[in-house]
């Protein structure tokens, strides 16, 4: 990492003409106050270190994160130096990962670790998992040896996993300690974890035998049993199971909190419904981004970055294009003889499109949160197939009415409502089962799934609607 040092030359002595508190510094729309950007930025330019430490490094990491976004990147690397050991490395949590990256390769590894020190084990490991193996092991190396065993076990485990996502900070105690035992060790002990809400009963050899609330803990008698009173963990959280699984296990059981262990039931951590709240904001994000085909671009990606995102399911779509487009030219000689098709064939193949992107939104959603199984996939799609059916013979009256009328061709009108029919249908059976296919072949269908969407009510939609005229035109 870069060590950029501070200017001595701080200035300390400007008059301040605001004064800023935490809740004024958005604006009613949600945004950083653009006077208090200003400020900031002039303070950052005069080096201004006073207003820098009174109204930038009493922010919440939160606060100070939408502050680095707003910023330009050459004042958030100033400002980060100027603050020094007054920045708080947590708010590189609520960033970019473009934005995260950029300030830490700028920041000496000692302070890393001294800020890492004093962090949360999540949060020192989402820092800490972006950098490469070298500066992994000089900032690991710097920290105590009890500290740096427990980030390393986080590490270890694959991305994505409640393994990384967990707190290796966490209260527990012997099954054979009474309650009075276990409430002196809770007022005695100075490494507690700064907040938590349970307290885990473990074996010698740290299998996790069970847990308890603090408030059971608080309404119990000293000399009750721990193994008395407390619980089965139910739902104890393997340190390899996919955090979005994780997350899904929160959501069905109402979770504050729950153990994570490792395969041989041993506790190694704690994932919190802070961490899951940020997983699932996070999962839902990446499918949106991923339907639209634009994996996990980011606003602070630079813009050949964004270009290489995108370009890949744009040649997919190009590819797809030009299938229908050769569709189109199989029937060059009847759109020639009826220069109305040329007119009204992108409205079959556009409202299918929009129809089975629809569907396809509900489907990829479904099969994320497991509410769309092999169980009710039937149902759902003949659901789906009656929506395409009444959405087609609605769509394809209207739509034939307003072509007959246009072009004083009660068989234009016929065609096109016939065709409109045929792609509805198409498109509600294609946006459910193409997603559907993908995930059982062990594909993400929120990333593929769109392009292929695509391509089926455009064909089906090019062909059904000049296929039907050239037939009915053929024989009238």
């Amino acid at each position: 990492m870069e060590d950029t040092g501070d200017d001595d030359r701080i200035h300390q002595g400007q008059p301040e003409q605001n004064t800023f508190e935490a809740e004024d510094i958005y604006a009613e729309d949600g945004s950083i106050r653009s006077d208090f950007l200003m400020h900031v930025g002039a303070a950052i330019a005069d080096r201004d270190l006073l207003f820098l430490r009174r109204h930038v490094a009493r922010l919440h990491e939160s606060e100070m994160g939408d502050l680095l976004e707003a910023i330009q990147p050459e004042q958030r690397r100033q400002l980060v130096s100027l603050l020094g050991a007054d920045f708080d490395l947590a708010a590189l949590t609520e960033v970019d990962e473009a934005i995260r990256l950029d300030i830490v390769e700028h920041l000496p590894n000692e302070q890393i670790a001294a800020a890492l020190g004093e962090m949360d084990s999540d949060d020192a490991v989402y820092i800490l998992e972006d950098l490469d193996q070298e500066d992994q092991e000089e900032i690991l190396s710097k920290l105590p040896f009890t500290e740096r065993i427990r980030l390393r076990r986080s590490l270890d485990y694959p991305e994505s996993t409640a393994g990384r996502r967990m707190q290796t900070e966490f209260v527990a105690v012997p099954p054979f300690w009474t309650v009075g035992q276990t409430i002196d060790y809770l007022r005695e002990d100075a490494d507690l974890p700064e907040s938590f809400s349970q307290i885990f009963v473990i074996d010698p050899t740290f299998r996790l035998l069970g847990a308890i609330d603090l408030d059971r803990i608080l309404r119990m008698a000293r000399g009750t049993k721990i193994e008395a009173i407390m619980r089965e963990t139910n739902h104890p959280i393997p340190a390899e199971m996919d955090q979005e699984e994780a997350a899904q296990l929160f959501e069905q059981y109402d979770l504050l909190s729950a153990a994570v262990v490792d395969e041989n039931g041993r506790l190694v951590g704690v994932l919190t419904i802070d961490d899951v709240v940020d997983v699932i904001q996070e999962e839902a994000e990446e499918d949106l981004m991923r339907l639209g085909g634009v994996g996990d671009e980011e606003l602070s990606d630079t813009t050949i970055d964004t270009v290489r995102s995108r370009a890949p399911w744009l040649l997919v779509n190009l590819l797809t294009a030009f299938i229908a487009a050769s569709v189109i030219s199989m029937f060059e000689a009847t759109i020639e003889d009826i220069v109305a098709l040329a007119v009204l064939m992108p409205i079959v193949a556009g409202m299918g499109g929009n129809a089975g992107s629809q569907t396809m939104t509900v489907t990829v959603r479904a099969l994320a949160t497991r509410d769309l199984d092999i169980h009710n996939a039937w149902r759902v799609v003949r659901r789906e197939a009656g929506v395409g059916l009444l959405h087609g013979i609605a769509f394809g009256l209207m739509i034939g009415a307003v072509a007959g009328l246009w072009f004083q061709d009660v068989n234009i009108g016929g065609v096109i409502a016939a065709a409109m029919l045929i792609n509805m249908c198409a498109a509600a059976l294609a946006g459910i089962m193409i997603p559907m296919l993908l995930d059982r072949a062990g594909a993400d269908p929120a990333v593929s799934s769109s392009v292929f969407v695509t391509a089926v009510t455009d064909i089906v939609g090019f062909s059904a609607f000049l296929g039907l005229a050239t037939w009915w035109f053929a024989i009238r």
